[in-house]
């Protein structure tokens, strides 16, 4: 399946549904495997209930949002959003018959081979869950304080018939309420959903502000309170119209070794231990779907989603780092590792203040290894304008910056210790001031009436060129 899939989304295809998939043993699934909802764009941006025009104010309404924002700015930020203004503060609503409660087993019921979890990898560990919404709260929290909760995107193993493994990383939300719980050595529950709504997913992804609720972001996408309905063996909500709910209790202090797995690096990782979870119960609809997908070197979904979100994050960027005018992470890079970013340079070191700023302003770029800075009339996302900018811009010894012993990724194993590496900034931008002691080239360039005298000629003697 997933050797299908890969080639259906490096093709642009569409999306694709498994009717019978093969479980262990030569039996078959009666629950339909769904995969490449998200391989394009335009897929991505209608998931989150916009165009893919709409992508630009969707952005301008996260940074308004997250940052300190003058007040007629924010103003006219919420004026453009009224909708999901309003629906960010609406309470969830709450149902007490909920779709994905159809069918429960639970207890000695409980039976995870019966899903079709795949194996996606040749070396992998076992079955690996993909897309699943992890939904947790803090101790001492009310269970139904929906605004409370972390929703995220975690990858979760298949120990066995009842147990599963929980693979976050210490910054991310749900591992802070593990901590919460494992403090006062008592088990956590945890909702993962399998099969959300797109908005309910992508919302899970997205870095959101810490005041913002992914589920209530979810539901001002939709144009909708979310639904929720209380877990059948948990002090927990739940979306009411997901397709799959596992329920589970993630143990205070035991582990087990979660991996290896084909990862995003195009690498396996190694294993490494995360906290078991003992399921309570699985419950669904009548006729469910299995929501899916694999990770591995780019392309894969989570690079095309991460091209998304790059866009959509450009404005709360800006916000912060005024001069900046574009930035491009490669998804070939693993959607992070390396940013192109141009800048409206007006006085010496600015590229080198703008990394640096860039290093420290949001989670994610503390493992962007490398960042290349160039002018604004270079485009970022044109590797032929980056390589010219290089070839002609910079100076090895003078405008490569290295930075020691700063975190980094630990699934990357060209650092020299694992969650601790260097980093490197490269300045290939115009050299003004006090950087340069030599007179700087001019940029050759066309006249504006001699291209429109080339484009009028070349349309009446060679007109296939010009279509």
């Amino acid at each position: 399946m997933t050797a299908i899939h890969r080639a259906v989304l490096e093709a642009h295809g569409p999306v694709l549904q498994f009717d019978q998939p093969l479980l262990g043993q030569g039996k078959r699934s009666d629950i339909p495997v769904v995969v490449n909802l998200f391989s394009t764009a335009g897929r991505v941006a209608a998931g989150l209930g916009v165009t893919p025009d709409g992508l630009d104010g969707l952005g301008e309404f996260l940074a308004a949002l997250r940052a300190p924002t003058p007040p007629d700015g924010l103003r006219d930020a919420l004026s453009r959003w009224p909708v999901l203004k309003a629906a960010l503060a609406t309470r969830p609503k709450l149902v007490r018959s909920a779709a994905v409660q159809s069918v429960v087993r639970s207890g000695a019921e409980v039976d995870l081979a019966a899903l079709p979890v795949q194996t996606h990898w040749p070396d992998d560990a076992g079955p690996l869950i993909t897309w699943p919404v992890v939904v947790t709260r803090a101790h001492d929290s009310d269970p139904e304080h929906v605004a409370s909760y972390n929703a995220g995107v975690y990858r979760v193993q298949v120990l066995d018939q009842n147990r599963l493994i929980m693979r976050w990383l210490p910054h991310r939300g749900g591992a802070a309420h593990h901590r919460s719980w494992a403090r006062r050595s008592e088990k956590m529950p945890v909702a993962i959903i399998l099969g959300a709504n797109p908005a309910t997913l992508l919302s899970a992804a997205l870095p959101l502000p810490e005041t913002v609720s992914e589920l209530s972001f979810a539901g001002a996408l939709n144009g909708t309170r979310p639904r929720m309905a209380p877990a059948k063996t948990l002090p927990l909500l739940v979306p009411a119209d997901a397709e799959i709910v596992l329920e589970g209790w993630v143990s205070p202090s035991e582990t087990a070794p979660e991996g290896p797995f084909g990862d995003h690096t195009g690498y396996y990782n190694p294993a490494e231990p995360f906290p078991v979870v003992q399921v309570s119960a699985v419950t669904h609809r009548e006729a469910p779907l299995y929501l899916s997908t694999y990770t591995g070197r780019p392309p894969d979904e989570p690079a095309l989603i991460g091209e998304v979100f790059n866009r959509l994050a450009l404005p709360t960027i800006r916000a912060q780092i005024p001069e900046i005018r574009d930035l491009w992470l490669p998804p070939a890079a693993c959607s992070y590792r390396i940013a192109v970013v141009s800048i409206d340079k007006r006085y010496p070191g600015q590229a080198r203040r703008v990394m640096m700023a860039l290093w420290g302003m949001l989670p994610q770029f503390s493992y962007t290894k490398m960042i290349v800075a160039v002018d604004d009339d270079i485009d970022p996302r044109n590797w032929e304008d980056i390589a010219w900018a290089l070839a002609t811009r910079m100076d090895p010894a003078r405008d490569v910056m290295l930075l020691e012993n700063t975190p980094m990724d630990y699934l990357d194993f060209a650092s020299p210790q694992p969650g601790l590496a260097g980093k490197m900034g490269i300045d290939a931008t115009t050299k003004i001031g006090s950087e340069t002691q030599r007179e700087w080239g001019k940029v050759m360039q066309t006249s504006v009436a001699d291209i429109a005298f080339a484009d009028k000629l070349i349309s009446r003697i060679l007109p296939e060129l010009s279509r």
